[in-house]
C-alpha cells in the first residue's frame, strides 16, 4: 500500500458518519441562510467543523449571512425582545445576601448530541439557580430549549442570525429595565456586546457578554479580539457609576494578550484568590468533547470582570467556581468549555443564621 493509500483511509475513518454529515450541513445551512451544497462545500474542506467552515464562510462573506437580510438589532438602540416566561411562585430566599453570576460558551456549533447536552445546561441552572446567567455560542436551535427548559428566566437573545449571545435573568429575584445590542463593526465574524441594564435583589447592576474574536490563525482576527476586548471595557468604565457593571463571557484571550487591566476593573477569577480548580475554562485534558489526538491544550479561555459602583461598592466578590463538568449519560460534557460561575454578597445584608 502507498503512503497516499495509507493517508487516506486515516482520513476516512476519521470522518463523522454519513448521518452526522448531514446534520453539519444542515445546521451550517440554517446559521448562513444558505444551502446544504454550499454548506458540504466549506465543510469538506474543513474536516466537517462546523465552527471552523461558519468562520470561513463568514470572513469570505463580509460578515453577512446570505439571504438573511437586515439584522434586527443593530446600533445601540435599546430593545426588548425576550422569550416568553412561565415563572410560577417561590419560596422565600435561602440566601438574601447573595448574589449568583453563571457565564458559559455552550459550543452550539457541535451538533453532536446537542439536544441532551442543552438539556443539561438547563438542568444545570435550574439546580444552581444562578441570578443572571451569560450565554455564548446560542443558535436558532438551542434558544428555544433554554427558553423552555428554564421557565424561571427572562431570556434576552444579543442576535438571530449567526450563533450568538444571550442574557437569562431569573424571574422573581432580577427586574429587568433595558437591554442593547453593540455591534463590533469590524468583526468578521458578527460578534457584538450584548448588555443589559436591571436590577438583582434591588441592587443596580448593569450586565454585558460578548464572545470575543476566535482565533484562526491569521494576525487580523488576533488583533480584531483585542480591539473588541478595549471596546468592552471601555463601555464598563461609561457606564453610570452607581451601577455595579459586569462583564464577561467567551474572550478567547490569554493570559498574554490580556495585558493590564484598566483601572477600577477587575478579574474576578483573580480576586476570589485564584482557585487553582476553577483555572482553566477550556481544558483538553480532561474535556474531550472536541477530542484531537495529541491535542491536549488548556487555557483560561472564560472571564468575568467587575467595575465597583461609586462612591460606595454595592456587593464584595466571594467566590469562583468551574460549572458543567460532569460527564453525561451520551458520554460527553454539556460543552467543550466549561462554565463560571462568580458568587457575591450584597454589602450591608445580615447572612441567615
Amino acid at each position: 500500500m502507498s503512503d497516499s493509500e495509507a493517508d487516506s483511509d486515516v482520513d476516512e475513518k476519521n470522518l463523522p458518519s454519513r448521518e452526522e454529515c448531514e446534520e453539519r450541513c444542515q445546521m451550517f445551512a440554517q446559521v448562513t441562510g444558505t444551502d446544504t451544497a454550499l454548506a458540504m462545500f466549506f465543510l469538506q474542506d474543513r474536516e466537517w467543523n462546523v465552527e471552523t467552515a461558519l468562520n470561513a464562510y463568514f470572513a469570505e462573506t463580509g460578515g453577512e449571512p446570505v439571504g438573511s437580510g437586515q439584522s434586527t438589532i443593530v446600533g445601540t438602540n435599546t430593545h426588548s425582545r425576550t422569550q416568553t416566561v412561565r415563572a410560577g411562585p417561590e419560596g422565600p430566599d435561602p440566601e438574601p445576601h447573595r448574589i449568583r453570576l453563571l457565564s458559559w460558551n455552550l459550543d452550539g456549533l457541535d451538533p453532536g448530541s446537542i439536544k441532551s447536552r442543552m438539556q443539561a445546561v438547563c438542568d444545570i441552572i435550574n439546580k444552581e439557580k444562578p441570578h443572571v446567567v451569560f450565554l455564548q455560542e446560542v443558535i436558532p436551535l438551542t434558544l428555544p430549549i433554554l427558553s423552555e427548559g428554564c421557565g424561571m428566566y427572562q431570556v434576552i437573545p444579543g442576535g438571530d442570525n449567526h450563533y450568538f449571545t444571550a442574557i437569562m435573568l431569573r424571574v422573581g429575584h432580577v427586574q429587568f429595565e433595558e437591554s442593547s445590542v453593540t455591534p463590533f463593526p469590524t468583526s468578521m465574524m458578527l460578534r457584538n456586546l450584548l448588555s443589559v441594564k436591571c436590577r438583582v435583589k434591588g441592587i443596580r447592576f448593569q450586565m454585558m457578554t460578548s464572545h470575543l474574536e476566535s482565533p484562526v490563525g491569521a494576525s487580523n482576527y488576533n488583533d480584531e479580539r483585542k480591539s473588541q476586548q478595549v471596546k468592552a471595557f471601555e463601555a464598563m468604565k461609561e457606564a453610570d457609576h452607581d451601577r455595579t457593571v459586569l462583564f464577561g463571557g467567551d474572550t478567547n484571550m490569554i493570559d498574554e494578550e490580556v495585558g493590564t487591566l484598566p483601572e477600577d476593573i477587575f478579574d474576578l477569577w483573580e480576586t476570589t484568590g485564584q482557585r487553582a480548580d476553577a483555572k482553566y475554562t477550556y481544558d483538553k485534558r480532561t474535556n474531550d468533547n472536541r477530542a484531537i489526538p495529541g491535542y491536549k491544550q488548556f487555557m483560561r479561555l472564560d472571564r468575568l470582570y467587575i467595575r465597583h459602583s461609586t462612591p460606595m461598592s454595592q456587593v464584595t466578590q466571594v467566590d469562583f467556581e468551574l460549572a458543567g463538568t460532569d460527564r453525561l449519560p451520551c458520554n460527553r460534557f454539556p460543552s467543550d468549555h466549561w462554565g463560571i460561575q462568580a458568587h457575591f454578597n450584597i454589602n450591608g445584608v445580615p447572612k441567615p443564621t
